[in-house]
């Protein structure tokens, strides 16, 4: 079986999508290889190989390692061992995530009986090349104890399955000839390396090593050929398990009615709000016809709940999934949603217990939600983490659905799964992400984002860690501010959603959108606007209209869909009214701009009272004159409001600079800061106010 040529039953599998495991692809590249400086380089290349494909290295899994001269601190030559730094995932890892250790101080490691987690931890930090590294991973001991130059360990779908099923030791007897090292599972760290080192140094004739529950070893004395070595052997399992497994019982009929988009949008806030008691959680939708098919197995809930398939899903998708009930209205799958969840909850609450009833609980609602009809759900404390747990998860559909097909799963023992779970050196690698920002794991939408007020709204709001859905007119524009939101600050942190404030049936499908993607909603900031300037008598009934359907009515739209997710969420929210100075006072030339934006003002004073019992907190920021950088001012408005003030249209900053008390000129970005303040728990005890922004107009002083 070669890495490059598949047998031909393996690909008709491939191409048929019959087969939840395929065999990987020799993807590696000599013309570039070569291309490339020093051994880092060349090992990040080999790394980014095994990681871009994730049925070879799920996210954060598995590591790699080479060990070359390098020159110390005293410029003297030493052998050094490079090995993955904890944290890092192999698809995106980098030169200088690499940890370099010395190898004539961590060889005498192999000398002793036993070393503690934490004491290895502490003596890797005495043997680094040079400080500032990231930490070594606790697998190092299988990397520095091997007498290999360059080492693979891998968390293959096909070698887990392998591996896990009934029959896996004796079918990997015959697929290595006896040539492939058995060992049964144990908990990463100084033990299994040594293990491991020890049986290869009795097998010098094998040819990889597989461990149970965990996964692949490989070596060689180059990096192209220990990759290709790793690609051949997981090529090997995926057909011998292709060949092997009975098909008939690896996927399931879809039989449950896919629910429609506006049902499913309907439930999903009762879902977030109940995995989002502690904190505020994102979730992530996986509709696909693997995931749906998986979810829709009449015997879900017993393959799903035998144990993890890996011990590196653990900290991202729990020991086991919640499997929720078929439903066929949103009324009763919101139900199963929230009843489900507490369930789940006092489960796991006496898992933790049963193994240790001291322990710092973590946050006990479930990362992942199988759903018969929809698929699978996924949730996390960003979008990242949910998306995470939903790519670990396929991994997991993939290796279920194989061994079912094999006659069964040898998963962790509880015992193992808690172990793991609360591993301090797996736990280790969340304390990595960055600190908590103050809207994380918030989700807003704001109205009118694609230029001007909104657009700085929309940034100040992703600034501060919330995924922000970019809802406007301009499609064109609000997917170029979602993109520039989603390349700063990560992929699915922003959304842009097309809308008109004024159509019912728009407001309504950017909000299921907004949900869909998200979860729900924390903050909806109204923000769209338009400005027109007449005499009363010059005064259109249809632009009176329009200032109406678009300052008033589309206020209240907004409004309305946001109190029905922020009410089905359950835990309160912030909506945030951007009217205006003109509101407060009367005017020439724009009683209707200004009427529709008193409308909005009082209509923010009727919400908060509707919304306080629920925890909606209703708030207004009344900007003043804000010219730079808006579609507004750069319209007929600007010269209609010059005109009515008799001065020239360049003159108006200076007029508006002249005429506030703090003699200020008002930016986007200084509205931004106080729709924030709304937004934020800083104001959580506010509600039904108002806060203009305008550099002091005595006329709109709040009376």
């Amino acid at each position: 079986m070669s890495d490059s040529a598949p047998s031909a039953l393996a690909e008709s599998h491939r191409s048929a999508g019959q087969f939840p495991i395929v065999p990987p692809q020799n993807r590696w590249d000599a013309g570039h290889a070569s291309t490339l400086k020093g051994p880092l380089e060349l090992l990040a290349y080999r790394s980014n190989l095994l990681g871009a494909d994730r049925s070879v290295a799920n996210w954060g899994g598995g590591n790699t390692s080479s060990k070359c001269i390098e020159l110390d601190f005293r410029e003297r030559p030493t052998r050094v061992l490079w090995v993955k730094g904890s944290g890092s995932d192999l698809a995106s890892i980098r030169p200088a995530q690499f940890t370099g250790l010395r190898m004539e101080d961590v060889l005498p490691l192999l000398e002793r009986d036993a070393v503690s987690d934490e004491d290895l931890v502490a003596y890797y930090e005495h043997a680094v090349l040079r400080p500032g590294q990231p930490r070594a991973s606790i697998e190092t001991p299988l990397h520095s104890m091997l007498p290999f130059e360059y080492v693979d360990h891998t968390h293959p779908d096909a070698i887990i399955a392998l591996c896990a099923a009934p029959e896996g030791r004796r079918l990997a007897e015959r697929l290595w000839d006896g040539r492939a090292i058995w060992v049964d599972y144990e908990r990463p760290g100084f033990s299994l390396g040594k293990k491991i080192a020890l049986a290869v140094r009795d097998r010098p004739d094998a040819a990889c090593v597989l461990m149970a529950k965990h996964g692949l070893v490989t070596w060689a004395d180059s990096g192209e050929e220990c990759y290709a070595r790793s690609i051949e052997a997981i090529a090997r399992a995926a057909e011998a398990l292709a060949e092997h497994v009975d098909r008939r019982r690896v996927f399931a009929v879809t039989s449950t009615p896919a629910p429609g988009r506006a049902m499913l949008a309907s439930a999903l806030p009762a879902l977030r709000g109940a995995v989002s008691r502690r904190r505020p959680m994102v979730l992530h939708l996986d509709t696909s016809d693997r995931a749906r098919a998986f979810a829709d197995r009449p015997d879900v809930a017993e393959v799903s709940g035998a144990g993890p398939a890996c011990p590196d899903h653990l900290v991202h998708t729990k020991p086991w999934p919640l499997v929720v009930s078929p439903a066929h209205d949103a009324a009763s799958l919101a139900r199963h949603f929230v009843e489900g969840v507490a369930a789940y909850e006092d489960r796991y609450s006496a898992y933790v217990a049963r193994h240790d009833a001291q322990v710092v609980q973590r946050d006990p609602a479930p990362r992942v939600v199988l759903v018969p009809g929809i698929g699978v759900i996924t949730t996390g404390p960003d979008a990242l983490q949910a998306s995470v747990a939903s790519a670990l998860y396929e991994r997991a559909i993939a290796v279920l659905s194989t061994t079912v097909g094999l006659g069964g799963f040898a998963p962790l023992t509880e015992s193992e799964t808690f172990g793991v779970e609360y591993w301090p050196m797996e736990l280790y690698k969340l304390s990595l992400l960055p600190a908590p920002r103050e809207l994380a794991g918030q989700v807003a939408l704001v109205t009118g984002a694609a230029s001007g007020i909104g657009r700085a709204i929309a940034r100040r709001l992703a600034e501060a860690g919330a995924h922000v859905v970019i809802a406007d007119r301009n499609a064109a524009g609000a997917a170029d501010v979602a993109n520039q939101l989603a390349e700063r600050h990560g992929e699915r942190r922003a959304l842009a959603v097309a809308i008109d404030v004024g159509d019912e049936s728009a407001v309504s499908a950017a909000f299921s959108e907004a949900v869909l993607a998200y979860g729900g909603v924390d903050v909806v900031v109204s923000n769209a606007g338009i400005s027109t300037s007449h005499p009363v008598e010059d005064t259109s009934l249809d632009e009176w209209n329009l200032n109406l359907s678009v300052l008033g009515t589309g206020y209240f739209l907004v409004a309305r869909e946001a109190f029905r997710v922020l009410r089905a969420q359950g835990r309160g929210g912030s909506v945030v009214f951007v009217a205006s100075k003109n509101g407060l006072v009367g005017g020439r030339n724009a009683s209707a701009y200004s009427s529709a934006k008193a409308l909005e003002i009082h209509l923010a004073r009727c919400l908060a009272e509707e919304g306080g019992g629920a925890g909606i907190r209703i708030n207004t920021v009344n900007p003043d004159a804000v010219l730079q950088d808006s579609g507004i001012w750069t319209s007929a408005w600007r010269e209609q409001r010059a005109s009515t003030y008799g001065i020239a249209p360049d003159q108006l900053e200076a007029h508006y600079r002249a005429r506030t008390t703090l003699k200020v000129n008002v930016y986007a970005e200084d509205i931004a800061e106080a729709v924030l303040f709304f937004a934020s728990s800083r104001s959580a005890k506010s509600t039904g106010n108002i806060l203009n922004v305008d550099g002091g107009v005595p006329a709109a002083y709040a009376r």
